[in-house]
């Protein structure tokens, strides 16, 4: 049986391997912006594991008809980056430029952008999204069928393609990020949120992804008035996921991280919180829910959970034996500590296979997941008016501003969670 698994396993790697060498040989994709003419500027792109610079590339083009030029004036690292910059995303090219959190004034657009113009100040959501397919109709916008060329690679590995997304590998269509002073917008129709004056960037700039991601992994718990809910990873979306939860109706959150600096920005956010290094964490949920668990759980970590004790060290052993791509870590914990008929919300990513997943928990204790990339653009106005209302401002989580040109010192500070490091935002 452990043969059999294995040489399953060893087939997703070869797969990912095969991708690999397929872009190293071929650099004809259609979204490469990078051999285009005309001027030039400066992007933070990535040359390999935990090396990103800060180079001069060609300013991006018009390509369709639909498109537009974004001159971006902040730009932030998300902690789905660090996944990029760790080296656990495949298909990555050396000088593929990072960021999908961006926004700044439309310089230019294409004929067929109607609702935009130049000289509008706009929020950029992070799944790129037609607006128009059977899945953008519904509402899902990171589903689209349209947004992402390299779709038959994703369908190896996932069954079926999600949408495209800004600067995550051309696994996601190989469209450049936002970490750059220009970015070219597909679908600008659909893809951005105007800004009115009265918000600084700070304020707005994360309705790009990170508070709609919280926003959403609290929406799909289905909150109800005095529900406990617990969140595991007290990242930036962990932050906005406690938050949301708060202003869904939750009558107590409970913040699961290590990080000092984390769990005290957690408990200014009004919730409880526990140590994994100096705590059982199920242990720990059980007394304080008086046996039951949380009405839901949220694992906002992802792929690259940490814990103490012989499990991790499992899983770093799998990893490095190509047996598993991800620490599900987090996720195994969030599942068997939820109460009965519960809800677990997966806003942390994932990208390929994991072991010892407890489906048997899952299916005996009537429990629910669900997870998906986040649909931006459905909560672009919901949440902007929720920030016009005053019940957030999420300029909360930043802890550090720097120049586009530091970029490799913001991710060097914010994966080794230095100076207290949370959240960066940049601008170029």
């Amino acid at each position: 049986m452990e043969v059999r698994q294995r040489r399953k396993a060893l087939k997703v790697y070869l797969v990912y391997f095969v991708y690999l060498v397929y872009f190293v040989l071929d650099q004809t994709d259609q979204t490469d912006e990078t051999d285009q003419t005309g001027g030039i500027m400066k992007a933070n792109c990535w040359y390999g594991t935990q090396d990103v610079r800060v180079v001069d590339v060609p300013d991006p083009k018009i390509l369709n008809k639909r498109d537009a030029i974004v001159k971006i004036s902040s730009t932030a690292i998300c902690g789905s980056d660090l996944h990029l910059y760790n080296g656990f995303v495949p298909t990555m090219e050396p000088g593929d430029i990072m960021g999908h959190e961006f926004m700044g004034e439309i310089v230019e657009v294409g004929p067929d952008v109607k609702n935009r113009r130049v000289g509008d100040r706009v929020v950029v959501a992070f799944p790129i999204s037609c607006g128009r397919c059977f899945f953008c109709k519904k509402e899902l916008y990171s589903l689209c069928e349209n947004s992402n060329p390299n779709a038959w690679m994703a369908e190896k590995l996932f069954g079926h393609s999600p949408a495209g997304i800004f600067g995550y590998s051309h696994l996601t269509g190989g469209f450049a990020g936002g970490q750059a002073e220009y970015a070219r917008v597909p679908f600008a129709d659909v893809g951005t949120i105007k800004i009115d004056n009265g918000f600084t960037d700070e304020q707005v700039l994360f309705l790009s992804d990170i508070f709609p991601t919280g926003y959403m992994a609290a929406e799909q718990c289905d909150i109800k008035s005095g529900d406990t809910v617990a969140v595991w990873g007290c990242g930036p979306v962990g932050q906005f996921a406690i938050r949301s939860a708060f202003l869904l109706g939750a009558e107590r959150v409970i913040a699961i991280d290590r990080v000092p600096e984390r769990l005290q920005m957690a408990r200014d956010g009004g919730a409880d919180t526990i140590h994994y290094e100096e705590t059982d964490v199920y242990d720990t949920l059980m007394q304080l829910t008086g046996g039951r668990g949380p009405d839901s759980c949220m694992d906002a970590v992802g792929l690259e959970a940490h814990m103490p004790g012989p499990l991790y060290y499992y899983d770093r052993l799998k990893q490095a034996m190509m047996l598993e791509s991800d620490r599900p870590i987090a996720l195994r914990q969030a599942i068997m500590a939820c109460r009965n008929g519960g809800t677990v919300s997966v806003p942390g990513v994932y990208g390929g296979v994991i072991d010892k997943f407890p489906v048997g928990a899952v299916m005996n204790r009537s429990l629910t997941i669900k997870t998906g990339q986040t649909h931006v653009q459905r909560y672009f106005q919901p949440l902007l008016d929720r920030i016009r209302n005053g019940d957030i401002d999420p300029s909360f989580v930043v802890t550090h501003r720097m120049k586009l040109e530091d970029a490799p010192e913001g991710f060097d500070l914010f994966v080794h969670k230095q100076d207290d490091c949370i959240k960066v935002v940049m601008t170029p």
